[in-house]
């Protein structure tokens, strides 16, 4: 009786341990298989955001060289670019930022910047269709450091912080009908701008009176934004802005035309080919005297270091 009861106890405890070595086997099996996508689930993510980084050295030496020059050059340039992007059913919220900074410094020149901008663009989009929203822009465009217009050995102060400094709101409706591309109109646009230094506000820039720091305008508004990596190692970024202010000769139209193009060479190395084209017909530093407006053109091209995140 001892015998059989022995060996049915050991029984039980083989088949229970034979069943549980067999569990444990599938349970590994099945965490290490490939999990693939059912083809039924469409979610989407819901933000898609990243952006890149590119910055450009240069430097030069000369001693005792005969065909002349500055003794000593040096030049940086950097360029970043920062977006976020949501998207839900019919609401979208397109966010970018751009900040260049640029700065040169030669013996015969001195040290000065040659290029100094933030530019932040927000757009809700609610969808009408596919290709059509109902939309609301924000954007707000200044520069963080004083610039000045260099003549002869004389230089008179231009702009600083928030001296100009744009901030427009707008209602209207927003195309896509590509990917990337974005051509917002809108009938009716308010634009702020700002002129909070003293001294260049008591001279009256930027259509800002004399010892006022800001202004006020109402008038038509389009901005077309585009953004396009065309294979891995060419991507452009351009965005080009009209307004035409309608309490003020609504004919001169405001244009801000900017674009950006990265030439990836290596992993982090890359040709960078800036262009910014500006014409404000309240910018009047130009000319004889300094008192008529312009178009103003800034052009940079470097080789450097291009990061992508």
């Amino acid at each position: 009786m001892k015998k059989t009861l022995l060996l049915f106890l050991a029984s039980i405890l083989f088949t229970s341990a034979f069943a549980q070595d067999q569990r444990v086997k599938a349970l590994k099996s099945e965490a290490e298989r490939t999990v693939k996508k059912d083809p039924n689930d469409t979610t989407q993510k819901k933000w898609k955001y990243g952006g890149q980084y590119a910055i450009n050295v240069s430097q030069g030496s000369l001693n005792n060289w005969a065909a002349g020059g500055d003794e000593f050059s040096l030049s940086v340039n950097s360029v970043l670019n920062l977006f976020a992007f949501y998207k839900k059913d019919k609401h979208s919220w397109d966010n970018t930022l751009d900040f260049n900074l640029g700065y040169v410094n030669t013996t015969s020149l001195g040290s000065r910047k040659n290029d100094d901008r933030i530019d932040l663009l927000s757009k809700y989009g609610y969808a009408l269709n596919p290709k059509l929203n109902l939309a609301g822009l924000f954007n707000f465009r200044s520069q963080f450091f004083k610039g000045y217009a260099y003549e002869d050995t004389t230089r008179s102060l231009t702009s600083d912080l928030l001296s100009p400094a744009y901030v427009l709101l707008s209602a209207g409706l927003d195309y896509k009908p590509i990917e990337g591309l974005s051509i917002f109109v809108s009938p009716a646009t308010s634009r702020w701008v700002f002129v909070m230094d003293d001294t260049l506000s008591a001279k009256g820039l930027y259509g800002v009176d004399s010892g006022r720091h800001s202004t006020y305008e109402l008038g038509a508004f389009a901005s077309i934004n585009y953004m396009k990596e065309f294979n891995k190692i060419v991507s452009y970024k351009g965005r080009l802005d009209l307004f035409s202010n309608y309490k003020n000769k609504p004919g001169n139209i405001d244009f801000y035309f900017t674009n950006v193009v990265n030439i990836k060479l290596t992993r982090i190395l890359s040709a960078t080919y800036s262009l910014d084209l500006i014409y404000d017909d309240d910018v009047r530093l130009f000319g004889k005297n300094g008192t008529s407006p312009g178009l103003q053109l800034k052009s940079l091209i470097g080789l450097g270091l291009l990061l992508k995140f």
